[in-house]
């Protein structure tokens, strides 16, 4: 790379959403960099796709690089409760769209992704530090970088940048754009372990959200080199007040875990255990004069739905194609066709964590059999297709699941 390089578009983190942006703005012709303040590969959660994502590899020319690495393909998603068991089965869903995807360890996957990005002529530079970022009144920007191991700086000269750095909210940061998640604040603890006790065939792969009171559950969920990803998330008071390492405090929710807590007992963890606090975010907006925020830079709302990297491929996807438009000379309106679609996946998603911890929706899940048209439109929801209008679990999500856990509740009871 020329010492103090001029290109048409920066994108700031290389995970999942920077890579779809670069992949799709390097097939319109542009001139793409990413830079990535860390080496790959290095761990990240968000460990569960959901089939919506699977467009987004596809429609960009990522999905065949992931197919071929073999990761543990998801059909679906189980819930328990004590003896309560509701499974859902993405091959049987009210939207038309894909019925599998992926459970993954995001170091080895997101390798496989800027692996590809660079086969595909790609520049990224990792361990690479965006400092400031200055943007003038025409949109273009110029960008401070450092090198995080020799500390050598340089500037790089763009005329859009696509944030997708993640946690690391680098322009919600600078802008002062980040406003608190108006969803519970949680905490979580989690960690990989081998997993030593799997049981073989569908059991031992099967992705579980294990509900062990209404504001703390644990997920399991199987990769394909035989780890497992384990996890808690309780209200942040529940997590502190856990006395112990990080470890400790996940294996102390682990043994109140009836379903589980024989297969993991004798399990230890292989990778770091991370104790997390007030992880949900937000922003007051999604884009402005020459930038755009994606994913978790923009918004992040809670593990319980896996939605958070298929917002962010999401995001970057529209993010890119609004780009590109704009680049060509278009008029684009970013309100109506980013700011505002965007948000209203995200207020779906929303409506679901809240009515989770308020037991509405474990209320719907746990009876879904009694009503199978309403389990397949919360399946489509569960798989990503939070869009899509016709179904009304979208449409009023704001309103049905608590009035339809009312109405449950009144039939348990009559």
């Amino acid at each position: 790379m020329k010492d103090n390089p001029s290109i048409d578009v920066l994108i700031i983190g290389a995970g999942p959403a920077g890579c779809v942006a670069a992949m799709y703005l390097k097939q319109k012709g542009y001139n793409v960099l990413v830079v990535e303040k860390n080496e790959f590969p290095r761990f990240a959660i968000g460990e569960s796709l959901l089939p919506r994502c699977m467009e987004h590899f596809t429609e960009v020319g990522l999905f065949d690089a992931i197919d071929e690495a073999g990761f543990e393909k998801k059909y679906g998603a189980r819930f328990i409760r004590g003896n309560d068991v509701c499974e859902f089965d993405f091959s049987d869903k009210f939207t038309e769209g894909w019925d599998w995807t992926w459970q993954v360890p995001r170091a080895e996957f997101d390798k496989v992704l800027t692996d590809t990005l660079e086969k595909h002529g790609l520049e990224v530079l990792f361990n690479t530090e965006v400092l400031h970022v200055d943007i003038q009144p025409n949109g273009s920007s110029t960008s401070r970088v450092k090198h995080v191991k020799n500390a050598s700086e340089k500037t790089i000269q763009a005329k859009f940048i696509i944030d997708c750095s993640g946690y690391g909210r680098l322009l919600a940061n600078q802008m002062t754009l980040n406003k608190a998640s108006d969803v519970q604040v949680n905490a979580s603890v989690f960690t990989h372990v081998k997993d030593v006790n799997r049981p073989e065939g569908k059991e031992g792969t099967l992705i579980t959200f294990d509900v062990l009171d209404l504001n703390t559950w644990l997920w399991v969920i199987p990769f394909s080199n035989g780890n497992t990803s384990l996890g808690v998330v309780s209200n942040e008071e529940t997590i502190k007040k856990t006395k112990g390492d990080a470890f400790t405090k996940l294996n102390y929710f682990l043994n109140k875990s009836e379903y589980y807590k024989q297969r993991f007992k004798d399990c230890e963890p292989i990778i770091n255990t991370y104790d997390m606090c007030a992880f949900s975010k937000s922003a007051t907006k999604l884009y402005g004069t020459g930038f755009a925020l994606t994913g978790n830079s923009a918004e992040f709302l809670d593990p319980v739905f896996s939605s958070g990297v298929t917002f962010a491929t999401e995001s970057a996807l529209k993010a890119a194609q609004l780009t590109a438009l704009q680049l060509k000379g278009d008029l684009v309106n970013w309100e109506t066709d980013y700011e505002l679609y965007i948000k209203s996946g995200v207020n779906v998603f929303k409506s679901y964590v809240k009515e989770w911890y308020t037991g509405n929706l474990q209320t719907l899940f746990f009876n879904a059999d009694d009503n199978l048209e309403n389990k397949r439109q919360i399946c489509s929801v569960l798989a990503g297709y939070v869009w899509d209008t016709t179904n009304p679990f979208v449409k009023h999500h704001d309103r049905i699941l608590p009035n339809l856990a009312y109405l449950t509740k009144m039939k348990k009871n009559s």
